[in-house]
């Protein structure tokens, strides 16, 4: 293939994931970041580099095809490397999940990138790049649609040192205001618990404490292309509790992943008529990795569909970029009504 690709924050959780993958699908990987000494350890080549340092981004960029931001938290991390990228014209994949990061990039670099011809991608991970590809699948021939629902069944959720440093980051940026995708726009509101419903996962998991209003960064992807005025996210109570808890994921597999599984149910409506997509798979952390690097591939490969900075679903054939997951990923069309 004889691409190569810098990963920086290499030695993170998803990163030493998404390291993996490029190495397993013949990519050169470059580790990327602060510390030496856990660079070292890759044993690989490997670049020093700090997003307060841009001279040390440019020089940790030199020479490779794309880059892939696994460091958060991203509303800190995001803005250096992406001007790196734009400045050494090489493509630009991000895997964060959290909402005013993913928000700062669409509204800061979307004319530098076109103007630059560089293809930015932000929140190509779990949380923000699946849903859209499913939302985006589900759709189909639909131009709009009234309402998009996308709910989380995990079965269990012990974040990374790197979900709960980004989390509070989010939450200080929007003090502590709950946010949700409605009327077009987003909306921010304070006071009271989060709604909690019933949500009808298909089998095995069944019907489920959800909470509404979890809201992630599908509410960002989904309407950035989508003419779809209601997007709604949800989240198993269950795997909540866990991630307030904040025990750190242990592996049970040579991959390094956790036992955690999930399933990703995503629902549009349009009128009377819904169709239905679900996702399904192993470790949440894990499955980013995939998703990242089949991102990059297709960039390099030229299988884009827009430049600039763009979500999944619009800078990809989601349905075929569905397919080339497997088997990190099954999906299925549950129903198909209209």
């Amino acid at each position: 293939m004889g691409y190569h690709v810098a990963v920086f924050g290499a030695y993170g959780h998803t990163g030493r994931f998404v390291m993996a993958e490029l190495r397993e699908r013949g990519f050169g990987a470059l580790p990327v970041g602060r510390d030496p000494r856990r660079l070292a350890a890759f044993g690989l080549d490997h670049r020093v580099a700090s997003v307060d340092d841009p001279a040390s981004l440019d020089a940790a960029l030199a020479g490779v095809d794309a880059v892939v931001n696994c460091a958060g938290p991203f509303a800190s991390t995001a803005p250096g490397v992406i001007e790196a990228a734009l400045r050494a014209g090489i493509p630009y994949v991000d895997v964060a999940a959290e909402i005013e990061a993913n928000l700062d990039t669409f509204a800061h670099f979307t004319e530098p990138a076109r103007a630059a011809g560089v293809a930015v991608v932000p929140a190509m991970a779990f949380f923000g790049g699946l849903g859209d590809l499913l939302a985006t699948t589900a759709m189909g021939d639909w131009t709009s649609a009234d309402e998009a629902h996308v709910a989380y069944g995990l079965s269990s959720w012990h974040p990374t040192a790197g979900t709960v440093a980004a989390g509070v980051v989010s939450r200080e940026r929007r003090a502590g205001r709950r946010v949700r995708y409605a009327g077009g726009r987003l909306e921010y509101h304070s006071g009271g618990e989060l709604p909690r419903v019933d949500w009808d996962f298909p089998p095995p998991l069944g019907r489920r404490a959800v909470f509404g209003e979890f809201s992630m960064a599908d509410i960002v992807t989904i309407p950035r292309h989508l003419v779809i005025p209601e997007v709604r996210t949800y989240m198993t109570v269950d795997a909540a509790t866990d991630l307030v808890a904040a025990a750190a994921p242990v592996a049970v597999d040579e991959r390094g992943r956790s036992a955690q599984t999930f399933t990703v149910d995503v629902v549009v409506r349009r009128g009377d008529a819904r169709r239905r997509v679900v996702a399904s798979g192993q470790d949440i952390y894990a499955v980013s990795a995939p998703l990242a690097v089949e991102a990059v591939r297709r960039i390099l490969d030229g299988r884009t569909r827009t430049s600039g900075v763009a979500p999944a679903g619009e800078m990809f054939d989601a349905a075929d970029f569905l397919r080339a997951l497997s088997p990190a990923v099954t999906v299925e069309t549950v129903s198909d009504r209209g």
